[in-house]
């Protein structure tokens, strides 16, 4: 790569297992913030983390090389997802700063992420990436909000994780200075494992048992008759029946297929079989992938029916079972990943948070490559890259877009960059209907995926943007009839001005709230200014479409919104 650019003001700071000549033309900057933890009384553990820049868990590693990772030949999670390996913006530099520990508090936390974002800001970056998330609270207290606000400010583009609870109204991040708000997609990849049964019945499954094995001939076990054996509950499968058999466990809501694995395996089953709406993979632990230590399949519970009746009969057995398999074109897809958190924003309803949906889920990127990922048998496995979910997953394929949109059009301020990816995205899947939620397997709505899925090649030129300015932000804030102390504390001064108090801002979304019960037609007005970035001659024309009010609910009701918003129009009553 080119010099560093003389106007970078970062530095690599030196400390446990790092030092400054790590750091090098791609990565320019490291360093870690704790004053905040230890001020909360908390130490920085010497197990399970490092007091220095370096990365203990992985997720700091996974989420940069899938914004700026250079290419790399031949990477794969074990053999799944096999191929050359680069992040979105693989020409762009990296400065990392640590201000997540393992000891970390939500209090301790807040005050070293305010440190690491203004730090950052003055050390010149372009592109800031958090993919994690504080507290929902007023903006005033929170602290990415207000760091994003000087960040925003300064031209900088603020790309944040939209959170992993699931569900509506669980938006995090949710402030409009905030660049991008992104929630997690699923992708037109699955990873599976072949079954096939005595009875010359065949079937796949979802696994990422990280060996290529071959199961032949095998017995299998299923609790008939047993409630907690069936779904193998906790200390539940008697040793003396499953050892050395493959296990089938059925779909329970008392326990996630991860409780069930760990059952099978204390038991000494040989091999799972788990029948799951869901895997229902815990995205707060980004390596999920890596609870699968014994051969284990995932199936559909809708599989299972011709499964459990083959399992009944005497001596039944799995001829076959086949692992590390990667299968392309997985549809329908993209879907809205049943972790992504939805709005209603909690904080502001009337602004559309996500605000776009990227790739995140069984993403593959780099991790730390010298420490246990996984233990099979005896055998200690390690990797430098692996599969990961969560919306942490999918924020940096949203920035290392921004760099390239930043890279190409120097001039546009960080709503203009936004703009140009939320009215550049698609709400269609890849059988041409629009986005699914992969919970519900129903049409998701804008409170699921924002504005959709981002494009990255139409975001070059979107033609119309819609643009905002610093001033902008602060007549919403003004709108929101703040306090002086409370204003103070977002805008970090002690002057400014109010002008026109509107908190409807030229945003490229458009939300708005009726009474509950209102028997009446109501409009709202929205005004919106749109700058030419594209052909000076083109002409563009406006129109919408509208579905009937009763199908509209029924949608609703159907995506889980319908009770959280009730009176909400997802779409419109047609009129003429």
């Amino acid at each position: 790569m080119s010099p560093v650019p003389e106007r970078w003001k970062g530095k690599c700071e030196n400390g446990t297992a790092f030092s400054p000549t790590a750091c090098n033309r791609k990565l320019i900057g490291a360093r870690s913030f704790s004053k905040g933890l230890l001020a909360a009384g908390k130490n920085i553990s010497k197990e399970n983390d490092f007091e220095s820049a370096r990365d203990h868990q992985s997720h700091g590693t996974h989420t940069a090389s899938t914004a700026a990772g250079s290419h790399v030949l031949g990477a794969s999670h074990f053999g799944y997802a096999r191929g050359t390996a680069k992040g979105v913006a693989p020409s762009a530099r990296i400065a990392m700063y640590k201000v997540i520990w393992a000891t970390s508090t939500p209090e301790a936390t807040a005050s070293d992420v305010l440190a690491g974002m203004d730090q950052a800001i003055a050390d010149g970056v372009d592109i800031i990436s958090l993919s994690l998330a504080l507290p929902q609270t007023s903006y005033f207290y929170d602290a990415i909000a207000i760091a994003s606000l000087s960040a925003i400010e300064k031209g900088i583009v603020v790309i944040c994780a939209a959170g992993n609870k699931g569900g509506p109204n669980t938006t995090f991040n949710g402030a409009p200075w905030i660049t991008t708000t992104v929630g997690a997609g699923t992708v037109d990849r699955s990873f599976i494992a072949t079954l096939s049964l005595g009875n010359g019945l065949t079937m796949n499954g979802t696994s990422y048992y990280p060996a290529s094995a071959y199961i032949t001939n095998a017995p299998l076990f299923y609790g008939a008759g047993n409630l907690s054996k069936s779904i193998c509950s906790n200390s539940t499968l008697d040793p003396e029946e499953v050892a050395g058999k493959i296990v089938l466990c059925d779909n329970s809501t008392s326990i996630d297929v991860l409780g069930q694995m760990k059952e099978v395996q204390r038991a000494g089953g040989y091999a799972g079989i788990f029948l799951a709406d869901s895997i229902n993979l815990d995205p707060q632990q980004y390596n999920t992938p890596s609870q699968f230590s014994i051969p284990s399949l995932v199936l559909q519970t809708s599989s299972g029916t011709s499964l459990k009746e083959y399992v009944r009969e005497n001596d039944a057995n799995v001829k076959s079972m086949r692992f590390v398999i990667t299968s392309l074109g997985t549809s329908p897809a993209p879907q809205v990943a049943y972790f992504s958190s939805r709005g209603p924003d909690p904080i502001n309803p009337g602004i559309l948070k996500p605000d776009i949906l990227a790739p995140g889920m069984d993403i593959l990127a780099a991790i730390v490559p010298n420490k246990q990922y996984i233990k099979v048998g005896n055998y200690e496995l390690v990797t430098d890259y692996a599969l990961a979910s969560g919306t942490s997953m999918a924020t940096p394929h949203v920035s290392g877009v921004a760099a390239l949109l930043k890279a190409v059009h120097h001039d546009w301020s960080p709503a203009a960059i936004r703009s140009a990816m939320m009215t550049t995205a698609y709400t269609l899947d890849n059988t041409g209907t629009v986005l699914k939620d992969q919970l519900t397997g129903m049409p998701a709505t804008p409170l699921d995926f924002g504005a959709g899925h981002i494009n990255p090649n139409k975001a070059m030129d979107p033609g119309l943007i819609y643009d905002l300015g610093f001033q902008d932000y602060v007549e919403f804030l003004c709108g929101l009839g703040y306090s002086k102390k409370q204003m103070r504390a977002v805008l970090r001064r002690n002057q400014w001005s109010c002008g026109q108090n509107s908190t409807d801002l030229n945003y490229p979304s458009f939300v708005t709230m009726f009474p509950r019960g209102s028997s009446t037609a109501m409009a709202k007005n929205f005004s919106r200014v749109l700058t030419n970035v594209g052909d000076d001659t083109a002409v563009y024309r406006s129109s919408f479409s509208c579905s009937h009010r009763n199908e509209c609910q029924s949608r609703a009701q159907n995506s889980h919104i319908h009770q959280k918003i009730s009176d909400a129009r997802i779409c419109c009553e047609r009129r003429d």
